[in-house]
């Protein structure tokens, strides 16, 4: 049976986490795994079971004319987290794909920002669906905005 996303993902981070910038390659890696979250440039904090950290900075390509972050890169930054948050304790044979997303915006997002992931990991032996919600604050800690991603996982 060929590697889930899940077990190359835990694999990955299990060898990187500890490696002088081993962090930053692991993000690396995560953006070119997938391309279009690459381009917000997250750096993976803290990943475990069920739970994930994951670092934005504030950049001028992130900007919207309100000169805060845009509104689809806390909702690219927020869905990854989830995805990084439960796919890390999946077990191979496990397929998800994510049906729908849902934000609520609760400030303007300014300066480096971080989405935090805790969710329990979800039964695969059966396909559903499952919400899993990712929190993103400022570097004050004050909630700018919640992303709910709706993933369908299943045997594969």
């Amino acid at each position: 049976m060929a590697k889930s996303i899940g077990t190359r993902v835990r694999e990955s981070w299990e060898r990187f986490r500890t490696l002088p910038l081993g962090k930053q390659l692991f993000s690396r890696m995560m953006g070119v795994m997938v391309p279009y979250t690459g381009t917000i440039k997250p750096l993976v904090l803290e990943l475990g079971p069920g739970h994930a950290r994951v670092q934005m900075r504030d950049r001028r390509v992130v900007r919207n004319h309100l000169r805060s972050i845009h509104a689809i890169a806390l909702m690219n930054l927020g869905e990854f987290t989830t995805g990084l948050a439960f796919s890390y304790a999946l077990p191979d044979g496990v397929r998800f794909i994510l049906k729908s997303l849902s934000i609520e915006f609760t400030k303007k997002a300014r300066g480096t920002v971080i989405a935090e992931c805790r969710c329990n990991v979800p039964d695969t032996t059966v396909r559903a669906e499952h919400m899993i919600e990712s929190v993103i604050r400022d570097a004050s800690g004050e909630v700018v905005a919640r992303v709910k991603a709706f993933w369908l996982l299943g045997p594969a």
